[in-house]
């Protein structure tokens, strides 16, 4: 699931906005959606560079990925409408509605960026239970991907993680929040991550006011995990949360431009994502009509030839959406 507290769209008002009483909502894609990637704040070369998140206190949104695994839906943050035409004809709002609602889509895997990629990797398959699926490397742009998950990328969502050649630290900010990763056993997974010398910042135990147990770790670059005790799974990657700054708002975005449906929402005083799509160019269309903003125009990715579309939503938390097609062929 992917948990989302609010958050200021500028620095001002992040310093200064009045504190936000958090509560939960849960979304869901549509029968026949695919979910997609997004990016940590840092400052790295042009084509991988996100503006810093500015956030404030927050209130808290919730994706539950195993329900769209179940319907076979694909994700990277990104997604997109229709055929892989190079050319959108506008569109008015219930053709582009219609389009997402039947768009073929699914979360694919969120995108990070880590300052030392080996380590990385050893603590997530030898801690966390995951394994490395595949490496890439783009010397043209500087960078390498990895990327990490307990199944294949065909049918799992997973982790990309970015390495920046020369970049061996970033700054995570306030504006995410952290992974879930359901576990059978949240004590013995925490005893193994500290043989392995992982940092635990919240030790196994009972969520207040609740009997769900839960844990909590930080990776070698910082980033933060939350374990959560359950039976067998078929996807324990699940759940990513970010934090907003306007929640009916988001919520609003998430169901109409990227097609997810509203799960659950619940009070509680208590990276970037890919999503797959069938057309990058409608999708596109679709997330300008209601309000987000293109910081990609849709088409192939230099060196990779895979279309892709990058956008932010209203709180400026980026997604990308990968074309299907070209998603598949990369992991032949």
């Amino acid at each position: 699931m992917v948990r989302i507290t609010p958050m200021a769209s500028a620095a001002v008002a992040a310093a200064f906005r009045p504190p936000v009483s958090p509560s939960f909502s849960a979304f869901r894609l549509s029968p026949n959606s695919r979910f997609g990637r997004s990016s940590s704040p840092s400052s790295v070369p042009p084509r991988r560079r996100a503006p810093p998140a500015r956030l404030g206190s927050g209130v808290y949104a919730v994706l539950h990925l195993e329900q769209l695994l179940k319907k076979k839906v694909n994700c990277t943050m990104a997604s997109a409408f229709g055929n892989t035409a190079e050319t959108s004809t506008p569109v008015n709002q219930e053709e582009a509605l219609e389009w997402v609602n039947k768009d073929n889509r699914r979360m694919l895997h969120v995108v990070y960026r880590v300052g030392d990629l080996d380590k990385t990797i050893k603590f997530y398959t030898e801690c966390l239970g995951m394994k490395l699926l595949r490496k890439r490397d783009i010397p043209e742009e500087r960078y390498t991907n990895a990327f990490l998950g307990y199944g294949p990328e065909d049918s799992h969502f997973v982790v990309e993680l970015t390495y920046n050649y020369g970049v061996d630290k970033y700054e995570i900010g306030t504006g995410f929040g952290h992974f879930g990763i359901a576990v059978e056993d949240v004590a013995k997974t925490v005893d193994l991550i500290k043989a392995k010398g992982g940092k635990v910042t919240r030790e196994p135990g009972p969520v207040k006011g609740g009997k769900s147990v839960i844990a909590f770790i930080e990776d070698p670059g910082g980033y933060k995990f939350e374990l959560l005790e359950r039976g067998p799974t078929p996807e324990p990657l699940c759940q990513v949360m970010l934090r907003v700054g306007d929640l009916d708002r988001s919520i609003n975005f998430y169901e109409k431009a990227f097609g997810m449906e509203l799960l659950r929402k619940r009070d509680n005083p208590e990276y970037k994502i890919a999503i797959g799509t069938d057309d990058v160019y409608k999708t596109a269309d679709a997330i300008r009509l209601y309000g987000g903003k293109i910081t990609r125009e849709p088409g192939p990715l230099p060196g990779i030839n895979t279309k892709i579309t990058a956008c932010l939503d209203p709180d400026g938390w980026k997604t990308v959406f990968v074309d299907n097609i070209d998603f598949a062929k990369e992991l032949e």
